[in-house]
Order: structure tokens, then C-alpha cells, then sequence
């Protein structure tokens, strides 16, 4: 594979402000090495490496004591690449895995024993917006996952998550709903269906990531993302949480458009700005330390 631009040559800002002790990043990928975690032979995109040690650099620049590692597309259902840092990360971190209908029991076992506490249904990657077949997939995975008491995590456009109400209120487990359900940045937070993120979030049945708002907006340092941040914060603080969505994988584009022979470079994302936008958008310290804190210690079981 061809070399491409190292993540650590991306420069992040320091923390404006204290960041709590345990303050948890609870979107992260780790890539490679390709040798030993091979990937996928249907993936959509081919990832550079992004290493344990790069992870581990930037949550000591930022202060971030706790992570959860959420298993990648590229690599399918196999979570060996996922299991293995969690494992090397030891007590601070947890995991979100990725099944399919060869995982087993003792799979799913094991890998609770190894740190793991959801699965992840990515709909988006797969370019999944039919709402018949999402139903389909979310309720599965429950199923598949209710007897350890995990959640599941699904990354979906907001159209879908809307449709999906009523099901999504009838899971027997948590659902995490990622990036800002991807709502549309510029269209703002009274955009049709965010109504049903805000009802879902009032219930306590969902927590939404205030993560990766380069995936919703284009304005400049994302500052349309704020008052949607800020709604979905005044809906419930208890069920929202935070990620850097680090090492920013490209993703989300048709396969036939892309080479994948060759890794492709990651987005060089700030995300010390990440994490000071996120205390910008709490009214005060006791929202901002139940996002970093409490709320992933009650999400994850740390």
C-alpha cells in the first residue's frame, strides 16, 4: 500500500478549559497494522494505519482519560483489530462491536469478557436508507444483544431515524444514535424529524453523540452544529455524550468511486477545537461533566 500523510502530523489546540478527571472520548476508530488485522474484502474505503500509541498521544495532549472503541466498516464483522486495543487499553476503555449471522453466543461472550458493551448497525456507510430494512437490522441486533444488557449504536441519516420512531421506542435495549443523528447543520434544530431525537432523548430510550460535526456541517469551525448541539443537550443532558470521531476516516461514499488498493488519507481534524466547541456548548460544568463523564460511566459501565 502507498505511504500517505501521518495523523500526528495534525496539530490539535490545548483544552481551553479544565477538562474533568475520567473525561471519556466515546467515538474512536483504531486502523491496522494491515499485516496482522486484515481487511475486509467488501469494505467501502481502505484506511491508512492509526495506531494505539497515535490514540494514546492525542488523549494525553487533550487530557482524556477514558475511550470507547467503535469497531470500523472496513473490517467487517471480524472485531479481532477492535478487541485487541481494548484489551491493550485495559480498565479505561470500552468497545462496540459489529455482528453479523456468524458471530455466535461464545463470540458475543467473549468479547463482553474482553470489555465490549454494544454493537454497531452502520447504515450510513452501507448507503442503507430504506426504513424497512433498517427496522429489519436494528431489531435483530437487539435481539442478539439484550441478553448481556449491551445497547446497540447505529449510524443512520436523520430521514431514517425518523421513520424509525415508534420501533426505536420499542427496542428491548438502549439505542446510541451517532453524529448528531446526521441532521443537516444549515437547516437547523427545528429541521423536520429532529422533533423525534428530541422526543426519543426526553424518554430516556436513546443517547445521542454530540460527535463529529464535520459530518453535518460546512460552516467554518462547524458553528452551525451549536444550536442543534445545544437543543439535543436540552433535551436530555443525562443521554447525551461526546467523540472525537478520531482518526476521521473518510467513509460514506460509493464504492465504484473509489480505489481501494490504496489507503486514503484521514482528515486532519482539530480535535482539541472539538472538545472546547463541546464545553461552548453546555449552559455550565455540571453539562459538561455528565457528558464526559457520568453519562459514559453509566452508557458503558466504567
Amino acid at each position: 500500500m502507498a505511504a500517505a500523510t501521518s495523523i500526528l502530523d495534525v496539530r490539535h489546540t490545548p483544552p481551553n478549559f479544565a477538562v474533568p478527571r475520567d473525561a471519556c472520548d466515546c467515538h474512536v476508530h483504531v486502523f491496522g497494522p494491515h499485516d496482522r488485522f486484515p481487511l475486509w474484502s467488501g469494505r467501502v474505503y481502505t484506511p491508512q494505519d492509526a495506531s494505539l500509541a497515535e490514540l494514546n498521544e492525542l488523549h494525553r495532549a487533550l487530557h482524556i482519560d477514558r475511550v470507547v472503541v467503535v469497531h470500523p466498516s472496513p473490517y467487517g464483522a471480524d472485531n479481532a483489530v477492535t478487541v485487541d486495543a481494548v484489551r491493550a487499553l485495559g480498565v479505561r476503555a470500552r468497545g462496540v462491536a459489529v455482528i453479523d449471522e456468524t458471530t455466535t453466543d461464545a463470540m458475543l461472550n467473549e468479547m463482553h469478557e474482553a470489555g465490549v458493551r454494544g454493537v454497531r448497525v452502520n447504515l450510513e456507510s452501507a448507503g442503507e436508507s430504506d426504513p424497512a430494512v433498517a427496522r429489519q437490522k436494528l431489531q435483530w441486533a437487539a435481539m442478539r444483544v439484550a441478553p448481556l444488557r449491551w445497547h446497540v449504536q447505529t449510524y443512520a441519516r436523520l430521514p431514517v431515524i425518523a421513520a424509525l420512531h415508534d420501533t426505536i421506542m420499542d427496542l428491548p435495549v438502549i439505542l446510541v444514535i451517532d453524529h448528531f443523528g446526521r441532521a443537516e447543520a444549515g437547516l437547523g434544530p427545528d429541521q423536520p424529524g429532529l422533533d423525534r431525537i428530541y422526543a426519543q432523548l426526553r424518554s430516556g430510550k436513546v443517547y445521542v453523540k454530540i460527535s463529529g460535526a464535520y459530518r453535518i456541517s460546512t460552516a467554518p469551525d462547524y458553528a452551525d452544529a451549536a444550536p442543534i448541539a445545544r437543543a439535543m443537550i436540552a433535551a436530555n443532558p443525562d443521554r447525551i455524550v461526546w467523540g472525537t470521531d478520531w482518526p476521521h476516516p473518510a467513509g460514506g461514499k460509493a464504492r465504484l468511486t473509489r480505489d481501494l488498493s490504496a489507503p486514503e488519507a484521514f482528515r486532519p481534524e482539530d480535535d482539541g477545537a472539538a472538545l472546547n466547541r463541546l464545553n461552548s456548548w453546555c449552559d455550565n460544568r455540571d453539562q459538561l461533566e455528565r457528558i464526559l463523564v457520568g453519562n459514559p460511566a453509566s452508557l458503558y459501565g466504567f
